[in-house]
């Protein structure tokens, strides 16, 4: 195994070169442990590596921290001395998501990506509202998008084909494929964007096959899946959390626990850029601040009236402007939040410091309690 069968190129040697003359070696992560991190390095061993404070205080968020994917700095402790990772290198791709529930923070799913693999299907998992949200983040991450509409076998294939069609038409430069796990479809598709050094990220909702491909690529049952259930169409997804696996016959594969919810973490000009068209619409609105619902001289109701706009796209246009608005106001608040935290660490930096200059200075009231401690 060499560097390049794992990522690297001429672009992260460059910004490693700072760190080469410090004795430190460059290591892709393959795994989070939260406390500890899978760290592989070109001749094939992986350490069990934590992170230094310094990375932690640098970063400005948590999506600044390595994630799976990452290209690090490791200094490789000797006999009984830690794996520590001394600097993330900038990365080239990022795929993120706001993280799930009421957080408005930002979760990188997968560092340094070439190609994200979108699993669905044709029958209870298709969303084309989802799969505009995944499209744009993946825009957004510098990736690009392939489906899979999976589960072939289950379906008609006029519903597997028109499934295919629709996705293809929300966005024309993604590769749409139908395939079927259990008859190794997937594995032939998938074959021509595992190439040597390109990495390719497998997302889905739970239950959408994910598994079984991943059991193919890797050629044996890495991830157990259960039984299809009747009701539901599903098989039960094992992936429990985000991996990077070197495959046998070339190319890299970070696997990604089912995704049940996809919201955006994005600015606002990346987030409308994925409905330019709805924009241009509401430029031709007759009132400058037309809420696009019962406003007279609505360029979008003429448009949906007419036949000429998909009221589901619609829908998502409206869905989308409110959350930017959330977000705004969410992030704001965290701002403050995190403000105020620095200016309190700061003035106990300070009392510390006075501390250790005057053995006798005046002690605030909780340390007084403790004893000084």
């Amino acid at each position: 195994m060499t560097l390049q069968d794992i990522g690297w190129n001429a672009a992260f040697e460059e910004a490693f070169a700072p760190y080469l003359k410090q004795g430190w070696v460059p290591a892709r992560l393959t795994r989070d442990n939260k406390i500890t991190y899978g760290a592989l390095v070109g001749d094939g061993d992986e350490f069990e590596a934590v992170m230094c404070g310094k990375v932690y205080h640098d970063a400005e968020t948590d999506a600044d921290l390595p994630a799976v994917g990452d290209w690090v700095a490791l200094e490789v402790g000797h006999e009984d001395q830690e794996h520590v990772i001394r600097a993330r290198l900038p990365r080239q791709t990022c795929f993120s998501r706001k993280m799930a529930g009421k957080s408005t923070e930002e979760q990188v799913i997968a560092a340094n990506v070439d190609v994200v693999v979108v699993v669905t299907d044709a029958g209870t998992d298709f969303s084309l509202r989802r799969m505009e949200r995944y499209f744009t983040i993946i825009a957004r991450s510098g990736a690009k998008a392939v489906v899979l509409v999976n589960k072939s076998d289950l379906y008609e294939k006029e519903d597997n084909e028109d499934a295919a069609a629709q996705i293809r038409a929300l966005n024309p430069e993604a590769d749409v494929h139908i395939t079927c796990a259990t008859k190794k479809r997937s594995l032939s598709v998938l074959r021509q964007y595992l190439k040597k050094g390109q990495t390719v990220t497998l997302i889905g909702s739970s239950g959408v096959g994910k598994s079984s491909v991943l059991n193919q690529l890797l050629g044996d049952e890495y991830q157990w899946t259960d039984d299809v259930n009747e009701l539901t169409g599903k098989g039960r997804h094992t992936t429990t959390a985000r991996e990077l696996i070197i495959l046998p016959k070339g190319g890299i594969l970070i696997d990604n626990p089912g995704i049940k919810e996809i919201q955006m973490w994005t600015n606002e000009i990346t987030l409308r850029e994925g409905f330019a068209d709805i924009e241009q619409l509401a430029l031709q609105c007759k009132f400058g601040d037309c809420k696009h619902s019962k406003d007279a001289g609505c360029a979008i109701r003429a448009a949906l009236e007419a036949g000429k706009l998909d009221p589901g796209r619609y829908e998502g246009f409206l869905k989308l402007d409110d959350e930017i608005e959330k977000l705004r106001r969410s992030r704001k608040k965290r701002q403050m939040t995190v403000e105020r935290r620095s200016k309190r660490e700061l003035r106990a930096q300070v009392r510390q410091y006075e501390k250790r200059r005057d053995p006798d200075h005046e002690l605030e009231p909780r340390e007084r309690r403790q004893g000084g401690k």
